[in-house]
């Protein structure tokens, strides 16, 4: 919005301040005044103030000098209240000149404003907090950003170097070839319905309605059964009714997700998945528990992170999109709830869901 320039606040609070002074002087002068002309009606004024017209020998008298003190007034205090306005106001400057180069895309400058808390102070401190936030944010968006560029951009060139391929040799089997380009396809595809799914999780634009997280967990262990069955994974489901708040379809989203990493990365024979659904106070906790390779806290310190398989963990053959904790840690997120991932002592991981639990 284009608005015409104004005074600025330091001339604003100058004005008051020499406006507030002149009027704190203008009273008790009006009450000499008062009193004085009273005096001379009763008798009581100097003798060099009596004269025949009391009105004109307050004028002569009184005026000159009341003029001089309003005079003085006048500018003491337009000096001062400037003086004083831009001493009050330099906080404000640091933390305009901080808000420009924000504007101007340098996220790394902080106020740190000295001095005791007082309300410039807490002003200066929050901002500090929602740039250092803000900074954190578009970190984390440009590492996505450039993550998901780089693993489209894999199928996309794998897809042209096979349509390349063919066309250099016309007498290539196409039955391979379109076996191969029907895979590539298929990931990018769940590549980029898992990106729409992350986004679409991340604005939390979804009807809450209650929800059983035990229910969502058998739902997600009958889907992924027959993936268990043929990785050797044993599914053990326990814990009692568990409701919560939020959106069904993410919620159980959410619960396949964990399932499904806990299957894919797991021991290459004779793996576990324990799922356990339980309330503790005012918490539903879903906990999904697999056994695998031993991981460092390092590791699984970066497992909910976009596209991070967990280097060291155990090779699958399974080849992911690499975002299924990231958007478990999303939905958990939109849903007021925390996601806790735990290495396991034996080996494995523990992801540990809590979320708001509906009375």
């Amino acid at each position: 919005m284009d608005r015409g320039a104004g005074p600025s606040v330091r001339l604003k609070l100058t004005l008051s301040y020499a406006g507030f002074l002149m009027l704190a002087g203008a009273l008790p002068l009006l009450a000499v005044a008062v009193f004085l002309l009273r005096s001379q009606r009763l008798g009581f004024a100097p003798d060099e103030v009596v004269i025949s017209s009391p009105g004109s020998a307050y004028l002569r008298a009184f005026a000159p000098t009341a003029a001089a003190i309003m005079a003085f007034l006048l500018v003491f205090g337009l000096a001062g209240g400037w003086l004083l306005a831009g001493r009050m106001l330099a906080p404000l400057a640091r933390i305009t000149e901080a808000t420009r180069l924000a504007a101007e895309g340098s996220l790394e400058h902080r106020i740190r404003l000295p001095g005791r808390t007082d309300e410039f102070r807490e002003l200066a401190d929050a901002f500090d907090t929602m740039l250092a936030r803000l900074e954190e944010h578009v970190a984390g968006e440009r590492r996505f950003a450039a993550n998901a560029s780089h693993e489209l951009r894999t199928p996309l060139a794998i897809s042209k170097a096979l349509i390349d391929v063919a066309r250099a040799d016309p007498h290539r089997d196409t039955a391979e070839l379109l076996d191969r380009l029907h895979a590539v396809n298929t990931r990018a595809i769940d590549l980029s319905e898992a990106l729409l799914l992350l986004s679409r999780a991340g604005q939390r634009s979804f009807t809450r309605v209650p929800v059983d997280l035990s229910l969502l967990a058998e739902e997600a262990v009958e889907t992924l059964l027959p993936l268990a069955e043929r990785r050797g994974v044993a599914l053990e489901t326990s814990g009692e009714i568990t409701p919560a708040t939020g959106s069904r379809a993410l919620l159980l989203q959410l619960t396949t997700n964990l399932v499904h990493n806990a299957i894919v990365h797991n021991l290459p024979a004779d793996g576990t998945v324990l799922i356990t659904t339980a309330t503790r106070r005012s918490t539903a906790v879903l906990t999904v528990e697999n056994t695998g390779e031993r991981l460092t806290p390092d590791v699984v310190a970066t497992l909910a992170e976009p596209f991070r398989r967990g280097t060291g963990r155990l090779r699958t053959g399974h080849q992911g999109t690499g975002l299924g904790l990231a958007i478990a840690r999303t939905i958990t997120e939109a849903h007021d709830g925390t996601l806790t991932l735990t290495p396991r002592p034996g080996g494995g991981l523990l992801a540990t869901v809590e979320l708001p639990l509906t009375i």
